[in-house]
């Protein structure tokens, strides 16, 4: 068990203690293998159950005294098994929420007391006791770096040892090396699974692969086409013959200037047929680039291992051919071919053109701009240079693209403004004024010009630009990088006002801004790091800036903002707000689907849970904006589901504020995909909120997050049947007019989903909405159309709806 907890499963970096079990799929089919073993060790295994381990497994434990009856000794919150060692020590201690457990016998009894909460328990023993083997026969029969070698000790023992104690531990040990072995054989073959292609994802591959090709000069494909237009029913091209050996598609990729590309999709990798060692060429306006060697080998999640290069079935290849066949994806592929597409886009096309380059270059030049900071407790002074350049940098790279579906990219493309007139306005001055003492004043003097221009009003755009185009800006972000806690603290609070401006936003991260403030979350100083964590929220608003905030370990960091305090009643309003901060952070870090991982690999989910109970809206917010975000992701859905949030959830539908309802819905939307989710959903009696939410027809956002919230959780027969209690069809079929095609192809996918049940459909003709539904008919809107299309045919089922 040892070893499959140290290889197979799958932990959260460290932080500040020592990791815990992500909540994935893989995690939790091996805690429900361990948890049977456990369970049933008793009944096989009578003798073996009844052995006291050397120290007793120890974790914090949801359990109260409450679920212990007949076999405990019950006073107060204190439980002692009647069970007791040769020592005269009871096999089971719940002491102050710890538990201790000293035999199987009484581990397999708890689990089943545990009922519901048994798999956190697992979880929570294991994260405890990380080998757990070393508690239950001793620190000799460890693993060491998930080496196990407890097997040959044991051995060694038996030779010169031949009590029935050590024939008791050898039965043991060897029960519990086969779980281990049964534990990393499920999960190589999930994982295998995992890493396998199907023909949706290489449908939509070639989809997105398409948007590039055809005629003109700024294509980087001439054509790519399937070899076979005919799909069958599981969306495989590949005749029924070669299916059988896991072949998908066939497809044929024609480059400019070069010979076609022939390429077979399969479930193990996508594969370049007949490669040679020959380097393949693609040119575009008469230059040649590197699409693929045969030498070379992408690593991408679609690639095969370098284990060989076999042969595909039914292709005639030479010898020198087949010892040079080659592998590849087409996200790998893809990846290229865009890469050089950008770069001709950006290409200048005339001379002018390059006069234009040259002047920007010129430009673009930096200058150099020196701040004497002021004396350290070291008495040291530091000098900074402060990079001006012209122009914010635009990223080809191709590694967020299509990151996240929730990505809004609202401000990818920052609007440059339309200079107007010469007239520059009173504040322009005052910011130039200022600007010069901030440059070059003592730390006195910095200081108190910093607080001069925190007086003006920041939220207008003419101070927030007077700031940017009088080089004030790159003197606040280097103000950032001195050991002066005042200056950076005046700095951080400008920043955190201007950063609502879009150019604002992009010129800081162009000028490495956010490296500077991921370092300031390391600070000693708490306002401090709420300032860097508020500031970088604001900023991480576009792609380029919340990879930056994941490449500098900014995730990490601020997920540990949010380890302050349990959220007990005594927490303090310090703690309470270094978490907000934080949160607010993620929330806007979260629209990336790396950066949901990396919030996940660094333990962040457990503390959304614990600040998720809190009462305080001002930091509920963005912790269901967070959950809301990620919840796309079914390792989330899954995170959520475990660790109880969705009661939480259901909860806050009843919050006096609107904007936490709406993210709360939003969640409750994503989340009910899963039917474990939609049932709890009902069983915490969260239909009835979202029904009466419907009356608030005027916010939009939270209309489409509650008909969304209702359209998934409709799903479920048995929620559709509380929804016709609730009269909540009724209430569906008067939003079908005069709303956003958001709302509308929430709503019609709900009443999609209620028509199933007759009675329903009756509700519908009776409310008069057949009508508005059939005219949704000529809609244009694709996901719309899907649902009208639905909800009308489960409303033709009745013969007087079809009248």
């Amino acid at each position: 068990m040892g070893v499959a907890l140290a290889r197979a499963a799958q932990w959260t970096a460290a932080g500040s203690g020592t990791g815990t079990l992500e909540i994935t799929p893989l995690n939790e089919s091996l805690l429900n293998q361990i948890i049977k073993f456990a369970e049933d060790f008793s009944a096989k295994h009578p003798q073996e159950a009844a052995f006291v381990f050397r120290e007793p497994l120890e974790w914090k434990t949801q359990l109260n005294s409450s679920v212990f009856g007949e076999g405990y000794e019950i006073n107060e919150a204190t439980v002692q098994s009647e069970a007791k060692g040769k020592d005269g020590q009871p096999l089971l201690v719940l002491s102050a929420s710890t538990l201790r457990v000293r035999s199987f016998d009484q581990l397999s009894r708890l689990l089943r007391i545990a009922m519901e909460k048994k798999l956190k328990e697992a979880q929570a023993c294991l994260e405890a006791n990380r080998d757990p083997i070393v508690r239950i026969l001793g620190p000799e029969y460890g693993t060491v770096e998930g080496e196990d070698t407890s097997i040959l000790h044991l051995f060694d023992k038996v030779k010169k040892e031949s009590d029935p104690e050590t024939e008791l531990k050898m039965k043991i040990l060897l029960l519990l090396h086969q779980l281990d072995l049964q534990l990393l054989n499920s999960s190589l073959k999930q994982i295998s699974q995992d890493v396998r292609l199907n023909p949706a994802t290489v449908n939509n591959e070639v989809n997105l692969l398409k948007n590039f090709s055809g005629q003109g000069e700024d294509t980087v494909l001439e054509s790519l086409e399937y070899t076979s237009d005919y799909m069958f029913s599981n969306g495989c091209r590949a005749p029924p013959w070669r299916q059988v050996h896991g072949e998908i598609c066939y497809l044929v990729i024609k480059p400019h200037d070069t010979d076609p590309l022939y390429i077979t999709c399969s479930t193990a990798g996508v594969f370049l047929n007949g490669v040679t060692r020959t380097r393949r060429f693609f040119g575009i306006q008469g230059k040649q680039y590197i699409l693929y060697s045969a030498d070379q080998s992408y690593g991408t999640s679609h690639c095969m291992e370098e284990l060989g290069r076999p042969k595909l079935p039914g292709n005639k290849m030479t010898k020198g051919e087949e010892e040079g066949y080659g592998k590849s994806c087409l996200g790998c592929i893809l990846e290229k071919i865009i890469s050089v597409f950008f770069f001709f886009l950006n290409k200048p096309k005339s001379s002018s053109a390059k006069a234009a380059k040259k002047d920007s270059e010129e430009e673009g030049k930096s200058s150099t701009v020196r701040l004497t900071t002021k004396k350290t407790a070291s008495d040291k002074s530091k000098t900074v240079k402060i990079q001006q350049t012209s122009k914010c940098k635009t990223s080809s790279s191709l590694e967020d693209v299509g990151e996240s579906s929730s990505e809004t990219e609202e401000d990818e493309q920052p609007v440059h403004r339309q200079e107007g007139g010469t007239d520059l306005s009173p504040e322009y001055w005052g910011v130039q004024k200022l600007t010069k003492y901030v440059k070059g004043g003592d730390p006195t003097a910095t200081v108190i010009a910093l607080c001069s221009m925190r007086d003006l009003n920041l939220s207008q755009e003419t101070c927030q630009l007077a700031i940017k185009d009088t080089g004030c800006l790159e003197v606040l972000i280097n103000l950032l990088d001195t050991e002066e806690i005042k200056c950076q603290t005046g700095s951080l609070k400008i920043l955190k006002e201007i950063s609502q401006n879009i150019l604002i936003r992009h010129a800081i991260a162009d000028l490495g801004g956010l490296e500077i403030m991921v370092k300031i979350l390391d600070s000693p100083d708490t306002n401090l790091k709420c300032l860097a964590a508020e500031t970088i929220a604001n900023v991480a608003r576009f792609k380029g800036a919340r990879k930056t905030v994941r490449q500098h370990g900014g995730i990490k960091k601020l997920v540990e903002l949010l380890e302050s305090i349990s959220v007990g009643s005594s927490h303090q309003a310090k703690d309470t707000e270094t978490a907000r901060c934080g949160a607010l952070a993620l929330w806007s870090c979260s629209k990336s689907t790396k950066n949901k991982k990396a919030i996940r690999k660094a333990g962040g989910i457990p503390l959304l849970a614990r600040w998720l109970k809190c009462s305080h809206t001002n930091i509920l917010i963005p912790v269901v904006g967070t959950l809301q975000e990620c919840a796309s992701e079914p390792g989330y859905r899954l995170a959520i589901r475990t660790e109880g949030m969705i009661e939480n959830l259901v909860k806050n539908l009843s919050s006096e504020h609107e904007e936490l309802q709406m993210h709360c819905a939003s969640a409750i939307f994503k989340c009910a995909e899963d039917e474990e989710i939609r049932d709890l959903v009902r069983k915490h009696e969260g239909l009835q909120p979202l029904s009466v939410l419907l009356d608030n027809s005027e916010n939009k956002q939270l209309l489409a997050a509650v008909t969304g919230a209702i359209w998934k959780c409709a799903i479920s027969r048995e929620n559709v049947l509380k929804f016709q209690e609730y009269k909540t069809v009724e209430t569906l079929v008067t939003l079908l007019t005069d709303q956003p095609e958001e709302v509308l192809k929430n709503v019609i996918g709900a009443l999609g989903e209620c028509c199933q049940e007759q009675e329903n459909r009756g509700t519908v003709r009776r409310c008069g909405g057949i009508a508005p539904i059939v005219k949704l008919l000529t809609t244009t809107d694709r996901a719309l159309l899907v649902n009208v299309n639905k909800a009308v045919g489960a409303c033709a089922m009745e013969p007087e709806n079809m009248m």
